[in-house]
């Protein structure tokens, strides 16, 4: 089977570990192959949380700058900052609300310019997918569901070799009840906005 390889990148407390629990989920009733790793750093704080998933046939779950197939950020700042895992050959999708880190919002820092991020991305990737995944989710039902609908945009690029209805199927067994239908529902629209 070949090997898919997946970053994803986001601010603690925006769900990165329970998208990527769904997707290890929707591998397994796939009888796909799945290795997972995290990255943590001061998640509590407001810090990068970030989970490299390989797919396929692989003996290890490290990937290297230029390997990523899939970049996924929930936050744009922090696509940016993992840009160096990508390649030519990579999809990124990114959500465009910004979470400003403390600096900026101390005044000690800037935040960077939202188009010139795109800029960068596009210059460096086969294909960007970018869309405000947070109104998304707001119209979902809960600004917390950001992780369902950028997870309904990787299904719609047919990189990973899970299907839509896995994925949905790992949703509803994964998350609290009381959110499975608003995670369902922002699935479906992350699925839509990447077509």
């Amino acid at each position: 089977m070949d090997i898919t390889r997946l970053i994803i990148v986001a601010v603690g407390g925006q769900g990165n570990l329970l998208a990527s629990r769904v997707i290890g989920e929707a591998a397994l009733l796939s009888d796909v192959p799945v290795r997972m790793s995290e990255i943590h750093g001061m998640a509590q704080r407001g810090g990068v949380v970030e989970s490299a998933i390989v797919l396929g046939d692989a003996h290890s779950t490290i990937i290297s700058d230029g390997e990523a197939d899939l970049l996924v950020g929930f936050e744009p700042s922090e696509t940016l900052r993992a840009l160096p895992k990508c390649s030519a050959d990579t999809t990124v999708i990114t959500n465009l609300s910004p979470l400003s880190p403390f600096t900026v919002t101390t005044g000690q820092a800037t935040y960077p310019d939202l188009k010139r991020i795109q800029e960068l991305i596009q210059a460096k990737t086969a294909r960007m997918i970018a869309f405000d995944a947070t109104a998304l989710a707001k119209q979902a039902g809960s600004v917390m569901a950001v992780n369902m609908v950028l997870l309904g945009a990787m299904a719609q690029t047919g990189i990973l070799p899970i299907s839509a209805e896995s994925l949905k199927e790992a949703i509803r067994t994964k998350t609290k009840k009381a959110f499975v239908e608003t995670n369902l529902k922002a699935f479906d629209l992350g699925f839509a906005a990447a077509g």
